[in-house]
């Protein structure tokens, strides 16, 4: 049986790289059909171009999440705990201050559980001695 790039990635890698594909799809969603995914989550439809701006920016984002776990690079496995982390705070503020609609929330969980996965993989590979 053929083995796969991503069995080959280590615990943190395969965190981070399957965090870069749900930001390639939610992308792609943002940038192609950004009206039908904002009303699943009961948000105006829009005709402005800023939410595929963002989209496109997620894109980008998720492409350098798998392709910085497909090259293993650490530094930006660990870099990226407390930036998805801040997500969180981000989108928590913006719903408090009346700025965004609560289901903004899900989003930054999504984001915190990433994190947290990618920070535990971290932690476990240190201490089974992985570089």
């Amino acid at each position: 049986m053929k083995r796969t790039p991503f069995a080959d990635l280590s615990s943190p890698a395969k965190s981070l790289f399957v965090f870069g594909v749900y930001l390639l799809l939610l992308g792609a969603l943002l940038v192609l059909a950004p009206n039908p995914m904002l009303a699943l989550f009961r948000i105006a439809p829009t005709v402005e171009v800023w939410i595929r701006v963002v989209g496109m920016l997620v894109l980008v984002i998720g492409a350098l999440d798998t392709l910085s776990a497909l090259a293993e690079l650490r530094a930006v496995m660990r870099w990226s705990v407390p930036l998805r982390a801040a997500v969180m705070l981000f989108l928590a503020s913006f719903v408090v201050t009346g700025l965004g609609p609560p289901v903004l929330i899900l989003f930054g969980l999504v984001d915190l559980a990433g994190a947290c996965w990618t920070a535990w993989a971290l932690r476990n590979s240190t201490q089974q001695g992985e570089v």
